[in-house]
């Protein structure tokens, strides 16, 4: 739909010609767009549930190749992204926007095909005859835990209480110790949100000229994050591990949430440094009176970026895997799917809660005709205040973070993770 609303789109009733698109042609293309984001939705969270269950968590080295797969799941998910910026975005300028679109029509309905090969190989569980609906039986887990004064008077559980009830307790409880390291890991989402925000608002303020003239659009600098990702991958699974695994004696290297904090606190780093870098930039315009020139390009080397892109990149591998396999693997096994929605919710509210913040932000610091942090000419600007609340705001989530895990009982108890 999208590759067909892109076609319509440029045909000669375009705004080049000085007719607007019809309601009807912005309407396919707009449903066309929503289409995409329910798709992601429901294809996110079940597809990686779908190829973590191929493996039998009873089998240890199934297990180890399942944990193995969220990493190269990301690692895939890394190459289309790269992909997607240098060559479709080429293509999408220097060809057309429609056979841009075409070709990724194409690529998808060759994936869908080897998806429907791959059918007789996969592994499959039959539900239980007669088994509820998963998140009806999740609210009987809830009702069953609120009747047995779970909330308030856990220590006195009615001694009458059935074998059945304490099970829909238990399970109501695992899905629950769950909400507090997610609520703790928005911090991150908020930070993640700035890689194609205000990091390339940055970028796009400065030299990016490189190999002797060659200037980088401002969007080529997202590759560095996906870069870092398929550089750092190979290197975690492959000698990261081993070396940990050796130094911890744990299988994997890093428990599930000493990984997730350990790209948390990477993720402090890198924009504790985007501050760093911003203020130095907001120096040199001063430096060569760009103050008031919105349009200039600040004499300052776009490699100042590389370090916060590609410390984002490994604060990914860190902690948006890590949050992955935890939320899976803690969920009841028949709201895993749920447990990975959650992961994806992780970067989606955080980013809501980061945009509210630049709002009310905005709206306080150009009070009084003074210039807002997020003036349009990022010279009169102050995004490295803005990058210092967030560091400020992830310290302190990062210890939240850091006391919840302390206490967090893990549920599946075949493994020490």
């Amino acid at each position: 739909m999208i590759t067909l609303a892109s076609t319509l789109l440029v045909q000669p009733s375009s705004p080049a010609d000085g007719i607007e698109p019809s309601s009807l042609q912005v309407a396919f293309f707009y449903v066309s767009l929503y289409l995409i984001a329910i798709a992601q939705g429901a294809d996110k969270p079940c597809g990686l549930a779908f190829a973590a269950d191929q493996f039998d968590p009873d089998h240890p080295k199934e297990r180890a190749s399942r944990s193995s797969l969220f990493n190269w799941w990301f690692f895939s998910m890394a190459v289309g992204i790269y992909v997607a910026v240098v060559v479709v975005s080429y293509v999408q300028e220097n060809v057309g926007w429609g056979i841009a679109f075409g070709s990724l029509c194409a690529i998808m309905l060759c994936t869908f095909t080897v998806f429907l090969v791959g059918t007789p190989t996969y592994r499959l569980y039959t539900p239980t005859s007669g088994a509820e609906i998963p998140f009806a039986r999740l609210a009987r887990s809830l009702a069953t835990l609120a009747r047995s004064s779970g909330f308030t008077k856990r220590h006195h559980r009615r001694e009458e209480e059935d074998e059945d009830s304490a099970a829909k307790s238990e399970k109501a409880r695992e899905v629950l110790q769950l909400v507090p390291i997610w609520a703790a890991c928005l911090a991150y989402g908020m930070v993640y949100a700035q890689l194609m925000t205000l990091f390339n608002k940055q970028g796009r303020t400065m030299d990016r000229r490189v190999f002797g003239g060659l200037e980088l659009p401002p969007a080529a600098l997202q590759t560095i994050g996906a870069a870092s990702v398929l550089t750092f991958v190979p290197v975690y699974d492959h000698l990261l591990v081993q070396a940990l695994r050796y130094a911890t004696g744990n299988p994997s290297g890093l428990t599930l949430l000493q990984r997730v904090g350990t790209g948390m606190a990477v993720s402090l780093a890198a924009v504790s440094f985007a501050a760093l870098v911003e203020a130095r930039r907001l120096e040199v315009a001063r430096k060569h009176g760009l103050v008031e020139d919105p349009g200039a390009t600040v004499p300052m080397s776009c490699a100042w970026l590389v370090p916060q892109y590609a410390m984002m990149g490994v604060a990914d591998v860190f902690a948006l895997v890590g949050m992955q396999e935890f939320f899976y693997d803690q969920m009841p096994g028949e709201l895993r799917s749920l447990g990975l929605a959650l992961y994806l919710s992780v970067t989606g509210i955080g980013a809501l809660i980061s945009s509210a913040l630049i709002s009310f932000i905005d709206r306080v610091t150009s009070r009084g005709g003074d210039s807002s942090w997020f003036a349009d000419n990022l010279n009169r600007a102050h995004l490295d205040y803005f990058y210092w609340l967030l560091a400020g705001i992830s310290a302190a989530e990062l210890v939240l973070y850091l006391w919840l895990a302390r206490s967090y009982v893990y549920n599946n108890r075949k493994r020490t993770i």
